[in-house]
C-alpha cells in the first residue's frame, strides 16, 4: 500500500540547522546530525537537508557534512542546495544521499532537467518549485529562484509540467509567501502543482498544525508532507502526526 511520507527538512546554513520565516529572521534549531537522528528515531520516512544560502552564495552544498548526516542514519536523504551540474550530484549520490533536489540551477538551464534524469535516473532527481502568488500567472503563482527573492516571470504550475517532461521524478513545491509561518501549507498550490506534472509531490512550506498535514494531503494532494519549525521545536513529533493522520484514515508507516 502507498503511504504518505513525513519529511523533517533540515534548513542549512553555516553548518547549523536554522528555520526563520519567508526564508529570513533565522533561528538556530541546533545540530544536524542530532536532528537527523532524533527524526529516525521518532518514525521519519525520509529527511531532507537543503543547503538554504548555497545557490545565493554561489557555492556548492557542503558535502563533508552531508556526509556525516548520511553516515547517522539510515533514512534515504534528500539534499538541495547549490547543485549546478550532473557532476554535484553524482559527487552527492556517491556520498550516500538518496535523491537530489535542483531549483535555481533548472530554471536557469532546464536541460539539467533532462541531463541528470539520463544520467542519474528519474527517481534520483527532485525539483523544487519555489512559487509566490501572482494573480497575473494563468495559474496564479509566478516561479520565483535564489531562495525567493529573484521573480522569473513563469507561471509554476507550467514549469511543473514542463519538469515532468524533462524527466523529473518528484516535485518539491514552497509558497514563499506560506513558508515559516505556520498558518499552513498553500493547499491551492500544492494541488496545482499535482495536477499539471502528475508527479509524486512534497507539500512544504508553512505546516504549524497537525490539520495542516491532513489537508495537505486531502486538499492538497499531496505525497509527502514536509515540515520544520513544528519538529525542530519540538511543538509535534514525528509520532504524534502519523497517529493523527492515522485516525483521519490516512495511510502512514508506523
Amino acid at each position: 500500500m502507498d503511504y504518505i511520507r513525513i519529511i523533517p527538512c533540515l534548513d542549512i546554513k553555516d553548518g547549523r540547522v536554522v528555520k526563520g520565516i519567508h526564508f529570513v529572521n533565522l533561528r538556530d534549531a541546533g545540530d544536524p546530525v542530532e536532528n537527523a537522528r532524533l527524526y529516525e528515531q521518532e518514525g521519519a520516512d525520509e529527511l531532507a537537508f537543503l543547503d538554504i544560502t548555497a545557490t545565493v552564495e554561489g557555492r556548492q552544498t557542503t558535502v563533508e557534512l552531508v556526509k556525516k548526516v548520511v553516515e547517522a542514519i539510515t533514512l534515504p536523504l534528500t539534499v538541495g542546495g547549490g547543485i549546478h551540474s550532473v557532476a554535484d550530484m553524482e559527487r552527492l549520490l556517491a556520498a550516500g544521499v538518496a535523491k537530489v533536489s535542483i531549483n535555481t540551477a533548472a530554471v536557469q538551464r532546464p536541460a539539467l532537467v533532462e541531463e541528470a534524469a539520463k544520467a542519474v535516473g528519474s527517481s534520483h532527481l527532485v525539483v523544487a518549485i519555489d512559487a509566490r502568488t501572482n494573480p497575473s500567472m494563468p495559474s496564479g503563482y509566478e516561479l520565483v529562484t535564489h531562495g525567493g527573492r529573484t521573480p522569473t516571470g513563469q507561471d509554476a504550475a507550467a514549469w511543473a509540467k514542463t519538469c515532468r517532461d524533462l524527466g523529473a521524478g518528484e516535485l518539491l513545491p514552497t509558497s514563499m509567501d506560506a513558508d515559516g509561518t505556520k498558518n499552513g501549507y498553500d493547499l491551492e498550490l500544492t494541488r496545482k502543482i499535482k495536477e499539471a506534472s502528475g508527479l509524486p509531490v512534497t507539500a512544504s512550506g508553512g505546516a504549524g498544525a497537525l490539520e495542516h498535514l491532513y489537508e495537505a494531503v486531502v486538499k492538497g494532494k499531496a505525497d509527502a508532507v514536509l515540515a520544520a519549525s513544528i519538529f525542530h521545536f519540538r511543538e509535534i513529533s514525528i509520532r504524534a502526526a502519523k497517529e493523527y493522520l492515522r485516525e483521519k484514515g490516512i495511510a502512514v508507516r508506523l
